[in-house]
């Protein structure tokens, strides 16, 4: 469920109360009445959160926290330091629990405010020991997996939030003519900083959608997947979120289009289709018309069906060459239309979609581009469930670039049909079986036979 604008800036509060008490704790002698005042204000938020949850957990992410699955704002530098200092003593989530006392609040911020550092540390240090309402998580073997599940919840989240974002926008151009580009820029900077800290994950996650709102889906999927090409090529900063801030509005257009058009479930007529063609234009009036716009976000919802050899629409548009979002948009887009379930068109595995893309490759697409992201997402993507040559089963984690068939698999079921205690890599571009032979891909599988959610397995 979406967290309320309210209950996230509540959630913000909180690891600032929590951060302010420490820097206190370390500062001031025992029972100095400006950390009596801290403590007293972190536990009066922990209180009423507590009304709606009799759990709360703050979770670090790479670089960032994480409150009850929701990704705060990027780190500060003071707060940066804070996550480095957890993190240096295996600490990866603090778990709050309904009915903290002050006393158990007061004797934890001060053995955390007063863990050594890294180098001086002799062994692990628990900072809530002996304490019923707070604990710590480390990172253990067994933790390892709930620390996965963490940072998946947060990605879960994260595009949730996009998708909704990505409904809104869409709302207001077809009232209001216009989309908000605050909130555009808001939902492609937090899907640009989500790419450049686990980009396989987001990406994995990207097909694990339902295609009731396939517009709002697809608007976000193509945002990921042109961030996901666009770093590969080392494209960072203020370009990388400009790209995805274009690939997300490349078909707000749309909204101009007849809904018993664009919703009509069976193949458009040629007349219908070259009304439908008309949301390039439309598009691009759009977002030139909305204030704060990125000059490429236009370019490339007019640009986004154009190819090389001068085909596609707006008819009669020829480029001597096409914008670099613009044909890194373009291959998403495709490849997300074509692997996608629609009521007219079966969903395609990706080695069918590449291989189209491969064949109007220089005619079409840019050949190094469609191959940079073969090797980026592979013939089976990270996420995938797939039965083995050895007769296992597993989760794709990892591409190998240079042969997109033989990715790196996490195996979770043996030959035998039986879960594995502690699932294990196998690298299929060396594995050998029993025999000698090479391990290989059989086929994806359906997790849903097997009840496992493969997202879990990739961190």
């Amino acid at each position: 469920m979406t967290e309320t604008p309210d209950r996230n800036a509540q959630y913000d509060d909180l690891v600032r109360r929590l951060a302010s008490a420490l820097r206190s704790s370390a500062l001031y002698a025992p029972g100095h009445p400006l950390i009596a005042k801290q403590l007293d204000s972190l536990l009066e938020l922990l209180s009423r959160l507590h009304a709606a949850a009799p759990s709360l957990t703050i979770g670090i992410v790479g670089e960032q926290f994480v409150v009850a699955d929701t990704p705060l704002a990027k780190a500060s530098a003071s707060m940066g330091d804070l996550i480095r200092r957890l993190k240096d003593h295996g600490i990866e989530r603090i778990i709050f629990e309904r009915g903290t006392t002050p006393q158990e609040l007061d004797t934890f911020v001060r053995a955390l405010g007063a863990l050594p550092s890294k180098a001086e540390a002799e062994a692990p240090i628990d900072p809530a020991r002996g304490l019923a309402h707070i604990r710590v998580g480390r990172i253990t073997d067994q933790q390892e997996s709930d620390g996965a599940q963490t940072d998946i919840a947060a990605f879960r989240q994260l595009y949730s939030k996009a998708t909704h974002a990505a409904e809104a926008l869409v709302q207001q151009a077809e009232r209001e003519g216009r989309a908000d580009p605050t909130l555009a820029l808001e939902t492609a900077d937090s899907l640009a900083e989500a790419v450049k800290q686990n980009r396989t994950a987001l990406v994995a996650l990207s097909a694990m959608k339902t295609y009731d709102n396939y517009t709002f889906t697809h608007m976000v999927n193509v945002s990921i997947l042109t961030m996901s090409q666009a770093r590969a090529l080392g494209i960072e900063g203020r370009l990388l979120r400009e790209f995805g801030l274009s690939a997300l509005m490349h078909d707000i257009g749309k909204t101009r289009t007849p809904k018993e058009i664009l919703n009509k479930p069976d193949k458009l007529t040629a007349a219908e289709y070259e009304i439908m063609k008309r949301h390039t234009v439309d598009g691009a009036e759009i977002l030139r018309r909305t204030p704060e716009m990125p000059i490429l976000a236009p370019v490339v919802a007019f640009e986004h069906h154009l190819r090389l050899d001068g085909t596609g629409y707006p008819a009669g548009v020829r480029r001597s060459s096409l914008n670099l979002g613009t044909q890194l948009c373009s291959i998403a887009d495709v490849y997300d239309a074509m692997r996608s379930q629609r009521a007219y068109q079966g969903a395609l595995p990706t080695d069918r979609i590449l291989a189209v893309l491969k064949a109007n490759d220089s005619a079409h697409f840019d050949s190094q581009l469609v191959r940079r992201f073969s090797q980026l997402l592979g013939i089976y993507p990270p996420g995938n469930l797939v039965q083995l040559s050895s007769g296992e089963i597993g989760v794709v984690v990892r591409v190998h670039a240079p042969d997109p068939f033989r990715p790196r698999v996490r195996v979770i079921i043996d030959k035998h049909g039986a879960r594995t205690s502690t699932p294990r890599d196998r690298n299929l571009w060396e594995a050998l079986d029993e025999s000698g032979e090479p391990v290989t891909v059989v086929k994806p599988v359906d997790p849903d036979a097997y009840g496992i959610d493969p997202l879990t397995f990739l961190t």
